[in-house]
């Protein structure tokens, strides 16, 4: 993932954050070089255990000192520990693994499921955010007895990778050690070093956009299901969409000794149009498996013969007459102008925003991570919220228990990648105003680095009413409008399009938000035919029933520095006060707190009824009234699946059991269902299992996971394209702030003379009625 930042700025440390380091690095004490060494000597006490910890991986360099005796690096820090891996970086990782394969046919049957950053201990991260790029905070270093000896440079970065044999049909995971220089730098010699190689046992990694086309070439060419195309007027297999979907795990046939697709059929209408929408007529009857490894068609069945739907002339969603309709024509441009440009700044990943500043970043499979969130307050300076957030799963389970729908249990993080299918915003963008583009890299299953340009989209947006208040006896009235930061990203699995938001506000919140869009999963009716379990939307069409479930995984701070494990849950619900002495007027209610102990106290659920919420509490850091500090998970709108325990799908989404988890830190712990979902046949693999442990929680470094869902019953209104719908939670302070931290947002700067008012209302008069329409 690249910025245009990164692409024109060949070092992350320019004039003025240099001088910002040597600002920082005073604070911290007098800065002198090491004898004989490029590293950086501290003078004052404190931080010393830290920094022999990351000196101790660090291989010195030379470096000459200025005048004021600050070293200067012979060789920039280029990459922050956090960023994203650069498309020179995957193709080094991928050259260094290539070439330690032990034959020929290992190194050309090799397929690179993903290529991503291994994310550095947290101690690493505060070096670089203390003295190598910004925010330039000293501070962030635990302070501890002894002189801290500071390394001129940090540990290399290191590149983590899945990858699928398809010779052997076994699962590599290899960790490969990168060096600065790039591989374009050294006449494309790869500069890599392998650390660690190990076969992941009984797994099978995400499907591949490449293994998605073999597939839909394999069944189109099987002879069979041409005959059974036929059967059902196709001849011509151009019409033909093969949308290839993971088995999932049902029972022993799923195994993940085999690598296997089951695929859903569809027809397209007319082959002579880019979008016609082929999801319009879904085939039904046909059971196809197809061994990816080989490339083949396993099983075969006809099993029942539905009749395609006949075309629906609703059926497609294109502009005005492309689709056989006209566009409304009274639509009014609306532009969004920032003539002084954006309030927000950016250096690499690094944004800064209205007293916010975190790090961006990206992987194949969560897509959008945000890292090392902070609110800059005042006197009492960055204060740590969270170091990690992301959307680490979502399955989406369908209720028709008719095939093939049953089988229809997508997990879209571990089985495709929401990252890997992500869009380029330059084919269609939803943000208005000033925006800022990162670009995404990846690695193709062939082991080509492939580059989504203008992959995650940043800017501005007006968000209505900040505050308000009017004194009814001066009529004087002060009024702030809100303004909110956006980082997002949309992709496409298969048929559904998914929006996923993080919103920062002025006051504090954080608000995570996924919209759903695209096109529904149908199936065909016989003529006359009604499904219990679906909603008819077009003659022989219908649209099942299905939840849409998102897991956020969010690895919180609050006022803590890196390796500080200070915080705690406490879950707050509202209790009516029993009839009495103490509430004689029946009318008392109060908020009952409860420390969350340990892992298994914490598997909680949302309750509407009693205005359930979480706060994450900091256990030594207290506001002005004496309380903790804290942030408050407020849910939104949420369920539980409905299925019974014993549905298979819940095999591998038991997490999906609870809409809150909470775990201490843990580096390996980071997919609720495992990192292989993929026809996983263990039982509860991931969060279900990790939480037996019923490890404590009440002062550690906190790990939240919220489960939230949306059942979606289909509306005709969903066709022919779903209106957006919407979904999320907030983070919001809770005792953070002294007082509401938007209180010194300024007053707008447009005079009442720059408002346009529409024209005036006609005034109708109707027998002494008058309405303003």
């Amino acid at each position: 993932m690249a910025s245009a930042q990164e692409k024109a700025t060949a070092c992350c440390l320019p004039a003025r954050d240099a001088a910002g380091a040597r600002r920082a690095i005073a604070v911290a004490g007098k800065v002198s070089m090491a004898a004989g060494g490029g590293e950086r000597v501290v003078s004052a006490a404190g931080g010393g255990a830290v920094m022999e910890d990351i000196a101790a991986a660090v291989q010195p360099t030379t470096a000459k000192a200025s005048s004021k005796g600050i070293p200067i690096m012979t060789r920039a820090q280029r990459f922050h520990p956090l960023d994203p891996l650069s498309a020179a970086e995957i193709a080094v990782a991928v050259a260094t693994v290539r070439a330690a394969g032990k034959s020929p046919e290992e190194r050309d049957s090799m397929r690179f499921v993903e290529a991503v950053l291994l994310e550095p201990e947290k101690n690493v991260v505060a070096l670089a955010d203390a003295y190598f790029f910004p925010p330039f905070q000293p501070s962030l270093l635990p302070r501890t007895k002894g002189s801290p000896v500071i390394p001129s440079r940090l540990p290399p970065r290191r590149a983590k990778l899945v990858v699928y044999n398809r010779r052997s049909n076994e699962t590599t995971i290899w960790i490969v050690e990168l060096s600065e220089v790039h591989a374009a730098t050294r006449g494309g010699h790869h500069r890599g070093k392998v650390i660690s190689s190990e076969v992941a046992p009984d797994v099978q990694p995400a499907m591949d956009a490449m293994e998605y086309a073999e597939c839909e070439a394999t069944v189109k060419n099987y002879p069979p299901f041409i005959e059974a195309m036929k059967k059902r007027g196709v001849d011509d297999m151009e019409l033909v969409m093969v949308d290839a979907w993971c088995a999932g795990y049902y029972s022993e046939a799923d195994a993940p000794s085999r690598r296997l697709a089951r695929p859903l059929i569809f027809c397209l209408t007319e082959s002579d149009s880019p979008m016609e929408n082929g999801y319009a007529r879904p085939v039904e009857g046909i059971h196809v498996v197809v061994d990816m490894q080989n490339s083949v068609v396993i099983e075969f069945e006809d099993r029942k013969f539905v009749p395609l739907p006949p075309p629906d002339h609703l059926r497609n969603y294109t502009p005005g007459e492309t689709r056989g309709g006209v566009d409304r024509s009274d639509l009014k441009p609306l532009i969004i102008d920032q003539p002084e440009g954006p309030s927000f700044r950016i250096n690499g990943y690094f944004v800064e925003w209205q007293k916010w500043n975190f790090r961006i970043g990206f992987t194949p499979k969560e897509g959008l991570v945000i890292y090392s969130v902070a609110y800059v307050d005042g006197s009492r300076g960055r204060r740590p919220i969270a170091h990690r957030l992301s959307f680490v799963e979502m399955v989406v389970p369908y209720g028709d228990p008719s095939e093939p729908h049953y089988r229809k249990n997508a997990f879209d993080a571990g089985e495709d990648g929401l990252g890997k299918n992500a869009h380029s915003l330059k084919k269609g963008c939803d943000c208005l105003g000033y925006i800022k583009y990162f670009d995404a890299h990846f690695t193709n299953f062939t082991g080509h680095v492939e580059t989504i340009e203008n992959c995650v989209c940043l800017h501005e947006e007006d968000h209505g009413i900040l505050w308000k208040h009017q004194d009814w006896r001066t009529g004087l009235a002060e009024v702030r409008r809100s303004r909110r930061l956006t980082v997002s990203f949309i992709c496409t699995v298969a048929n559904y399009e998914y929006g996923f938001y993080w919103h920062f506000y002025q006051d504090g919140k954080i608000e995570a938000e996924i919209k759903l869009t695209g096109i529904l999963s149908l199936g065909a009716l016989m003529p006359g035919e009604t499904r219990k379990y679906g909603t008819t939307i077009a003659p022989s069409l219908y649209a099942p029933v299905h939840q849409h479930f998102f897991i956020a995984r969010m690895d919180m701070a609050v006022d803590c520095k890196p390796n500080e494990a200070h915080n705690q849950v406490v879950e707050v619900n509202v209790k009516i006060e029993n009839a009495g002495t103490h509430n004689v007027h029946n009318n008392a209610f109060y908020a009952e707190e409860k420390i969350l102990k340990s892992e298994l106290q914490a598997m909680r659920d949302c309750d509407p009824s009693s205005a359930r919420h979480w706060i994450v509490r900091n256990t030594r850091a207290v506001n002005r009234t004496g309380q903790p500090t804290g942030y408050r998970l407020v849910p939104g709108s949420n369920c539980l699946p409905f299925a019974l325990p014993e549905a298979k799908f819940l095999r591998r989404a038991g997490f999906l059991k609870h809409n809150l988890w909470v775990t201490p830190y843990k580096s390996d712990e980071k997919f609720p269902g495992g990192e292989f979902p993929n026809q996983n046949p263990r039982l509860h693999e991931g969060l279900p299992t990790w939480v037996q442990k019923d490890r404590p929680l009440e002062e550690t470094d906190i790990v939240l996971w919220y489960v939230f869902g949306l059942t979606h019953i289909p509306r005709l209104e969903d066709w022919p394209v779903m209106p957006v719908e919407r979904i999320g939670f907030m983070l919001m302070p809770h005792g953070f702030f002294n007082c509401s931290p938007a209180v010194d947002v300024p007053p707008g700067t447009s005079d009442a003379a720059d408002v346009k008012e529409a024209d005036s209302p006609k005034v109708i008069q109707n027998g002494g009625l008058v309405s303003k329409l």
